[in-house]
């Protein structure tokens, strides 16, 4: 009778792994989703805008920018293309001569609409065809990681404002 062989050095998940794991996921999601935008005539940036602008129309460019994670200055070409292309309209806002109110016209509207169906499409065909308490287990793992990480950010900052 042989003995078992010795367990390998390091049985516990290595969350550095892990976390190149899901960067790579990331880049391929990415990638799969761009290539569908594409075929609409979208890029990821003009999506992101719309598909914002569906949750909330009436943002300042401020408040999109904030939404979207970037810089005011990062959104206004992009607005300033939006708008020529007759996908978002400027409308003021009453009281504040200095900013607008963004809305989706009807072009920018159905753009959205079939920009976020063929995302949906794509994570019923990877995400949602996984097993329903992966999902559960996922979904709880993906929550107790963002606290962490705005945790992690909250200290950050506060360091850094010292």
């Amino acid at each position: 009778m042989t003995s078992p062989s010795p367990a390998p050095a390091n049985l516990g998940a290595d969350p550095l792994r892990i976390w190149f794991r899901v960067i790579r996921l990331h880049r391929r999601a990415v990638n799969t989703v761009a290539s569908e935008l594409k075929a609409l005539g979208l890029s990821i940036p003009q999506f992101d805008l719309l598909s914002t602008l569906t949750e909330r129309e009436g943002l300042s460019q401020q408040e999109l920018a904030e939404r979207l994670y970037v810089t005011k200055g990062n959104v206004s070409g992009l607005l300033d293309r939006m708008v020529e292309a007759d996908l978002v309209e400027r409308r003021p806002i009453p009281g504040d001569r200095r900013s607008n109110a963004l809305y989706l016209t009807k072009r920018g509207r159905d753009l959205a609409e079939k920009g976020i169906a063929a995302q949906r499409t794509y994570v019923q065909r990877t995400l949602g065809s996984l097993p329903e308490q992966d999902l559960v287990d996922l979904e709880r793992i993906v929550l107790a990681w963002r606290e962490r990480a705005r945790a992690e950010e909250d200290a950050t900052l506060a360091k850094h404002q010292r």
